[in-house]
């Protein structure tokens, strides 16, 4: 378990690290630092949402009528509709802060 917490702090590290690094290289307001950081978040949300649908798709495949394994499967389905949606909230969220907040729109 603690291998499994420090894999998921590494990866998160290593994948904001640098969009910190690269936003305090260039001078600039902190809303290009906050915006990098929330790219690479929806970016982290939507690659897992590409794999879960990928493993939902493999667990439906392999349950072959097995109601065990097809309630798995059906559980993984609905997180990963759960998780799409939040991702798609999550995009629209940021475009609606952006106009409202930065633009004045």
């Amino acid at each position: 378990m603690n291998k499994k917490i420090l894999f998921f702090f590494l990866f998160l590290l290593v994948g904001i690290l640098p969009v910190i690094a690269f936003a305090q290289a260039a001078p600039g307001p902190i809303e290009n630092i906050v915006g990098n950081i929330v790219n690479v978040v929806i970016f982290v949300a939507g690659s897992i949402v590409v794999i879960i649908w990928a493993v939902t798709g493999v667990l439906f495949l392999s349950s072959q009528g097995d109601p065990g394994k097809l309630s798995t499967a059906k559980n993984s389905l609905f997180a990963a509709v759960a998780g799409t949606i939040l991702v798609i909230l999550a995009i629209s969220a940021k475009v609606i802060i952006e106009n409202v907040i930065f633009r004045g729109v």
